[in-house]
């Protein structure tokens, strides 16, 4: 007992040490102990129970690494498996039109290039669903699920012997795992990581770039060695290794309580169709300025290489510029994506205006090089900012709906971002056809992603009057929330007053 303190103020305080010392938590008390612990800090004015009792509960801590590492190479995998197949179609298109027919063909052409855009159509089409499932199953059953349900459909794609078939096993069953294995990747790194969210998200969105640089290369060679059908064999290999990787994603995050009755077996529909996500006005201006943005975003990565080789000629090195703007995209992914970790809170928005904006003008600049280096030049920024819109999305997504609804966000966004993903590039191509040339088709893509980035400006300005308003209606709710705050730093300076006093007289303070 501390000398020249009451008998009382000094029972409380050895409780206090008792009770941090062995850790137990007030939910583990009894109703009685609760009763008289409050009677004690009435007494004693002890206002750290109190600010105990408002929180509720203990939050959760992200350990920023350890296992985390592990998930995300694993999520690296993913991303590069996933869409360095995807990417790399151009170059099984071709093998598609020998083995079937005809490259010259056109309408072969036509039917084969759908099985293409189906796929990766479908990847974010199923995007809304695999939230759901994420949400009841977790992430790790999800992502297995998905790899090996598209693991079955590449494997049946290397059998069939007609084009009919590939609509189902490659353009539906492939492309559907796909987006199963896709999603939890994504929404798993945010159980590991807070503080560096943003650098392992551009890490793990850097490996699409690496895939789609190397795939090509190595496609090409087995399709020259083995042929079409043992070349979807092979990569059935980087669906067996995503089966695996997969496993690695143990979720962390604390499990929020439901109010589901004992014995029932199908989850609320609070669980399956999550509305909170929607309440927030933030959000709902995110996930309609994006798909804005993205009719005519891809508008230059689908006709670019067509235009380049009417203005230039069929000679011209087209590789080139894909070559470029993947390479850059990687980079732009590993810079931005550390950037936002030092941007707070939501204001990691106006990294990706920045990205539209710049898409946007290098969009219309496209028509106006009429020297092959300018294009090179302007590929060069495309990728970059590129790399930046594609790395912040998911730490935009935690920062708008929280960790707990991150799932059905990014769902229901990737699911919105498929009609212009699918429809843009049409329109385009549209153009081109009545107008004969592509410069108006480039002129009008940059519309789009200027007006979808001003849009997102709104997000900081909503965010913080939604902030304020909630500080507002917590105060007006209980007018003592001010002196309670303060009061704990009161008795901090009591504190150290009282032992500057006990010093100055020599008094022990043990």
């Amino acid at each position: 007992m501390p000398e020249g303190g009451s008998p009382k103020t000094g029972e409380s305080d050895a409780e206090g040490r008792d009770e941090e010392s062995t850790g137990v938590l007030p939910e583990e008390r009894g109703p009685g102990d609760r009763d008289e612990e409050k009677e004690e800090k009435k007494v004693n004015g002890d206002s750290r129970g109190a600010v105990s009792e408002q929180a509720g509960e203990v939050e959760f801590v992200h350990p920023e690494g350890g296992w985390g590492w592990v998930v995300m190479l694993a999520a690296m995998w993913c991303n590069g498996s996933v869409f360095g197949i995807q990417n790399a179609f151009g170059i099984l298109f071709l093998s598609l039109l020998r083995e079937f027919g005809s490259e010259e063909d056109d309408d072969l052409r036509f039917k084969t290039a759908w099985v293409g855009s189906l796929s990766m159509g479908m990847i974010f089409f199923c995007s809304p669903i695999v939230s759901v499932f994420t949400d009841i199953l977790g992430c790790r059953i999800t992502a297995v699920g998905g790899a090996a349900v598209g693991l079955v459909g590449l494997l049946a794609s290397s059998f069939v012997t007609s084009l009919g078939p590939l609509y189902f096993t490659y353009g539906i069953v492939f492309a559907c795992g796909c987006s199963f294995a896709y999603q939890p990747s994504l929404v798993i790194l945010g159980h590991y990581f807070k503080k560096r969210l943003g650098l392992v998200n551009g890490i793990v969105t850097a490996g699409s770039s690496a895939f789609t640089i190397t795939l090509p290369f190595a496609l090409s060679h087995l399709l020259e060695k083995v042929g079409l059908h043992n070349t979807m064999r092979v990569l059935c290999i980087l669906m067996f290794v995503l089966m695996l990787a997969g496993l690695t994603y143990k979720p962390l995050m604390p499990v929020k309580p439901s109010n589901t009755p004992t014995g029932r077996r199908c989850p609320p529909m609070s669980k399956i169709f999550n509305i909170n996500i929607w309440k927030s006005l933030g959000y709902r201006i995110w996930a309609f300025g994006i798909p804005a943005a993205l009719y005519g975003y891809f508008v230059p990565y689908v006709h670019l290489m067509k235009h380049v080789e009417e203005r230039f000629g069929p000679d011209a090195s087209k590789e080139v510029l894909l070559m470029c703007i993947g390479i850059t995209s990687g980079v732009g992914r590993l810079i931005f994506g550390r950037a936002a970790d030092y941007v707070n809170g939501v204001n990691k928005v106006y990294l990706q205006v920045t990205s539209f904006f710049v898409i946007g003008i290098m969009s219309m600049m496209i028509p106006v090089c009429h020297i092959f280096g300018g294009l090179i030049a302007v590929c060069l920024l495309m990728g970059l900012f590129d790399g930046c819109f594609i790395s912040i999305m998911a730490p935009i997504a935690f920062e708008l709906v929280g960790a707990d609804d991150v799932s059905q966000a990014i769902g229901f966004l990737l699911g919105l971002m498929s009609v212009p993903m699918t429809v843009g590039p049409p329109i385009a191509g549209f153009l081109r056809d009545r107008l004969g040339s592509y410069d108006e088709a480039f002129y009008l893509a940059g519309i789009p992603p200027i007006f979808g980035g001003a849009l997102l400006c709104l997000i900081p300005w909503v965010e913080g009057r939604r902030k304020r308003r909630e500080k507002e209606e917590a105060l007006s709710r209980d007018p003592d929330l001010t002196e309670k705050m303060i009061e704990p730093g009161k008795m901090a300076d009591n504190e150290k007053a009282h032992e500057a006093a006990q010093s100055r007289t020599g008094e022990s303070t043990l």
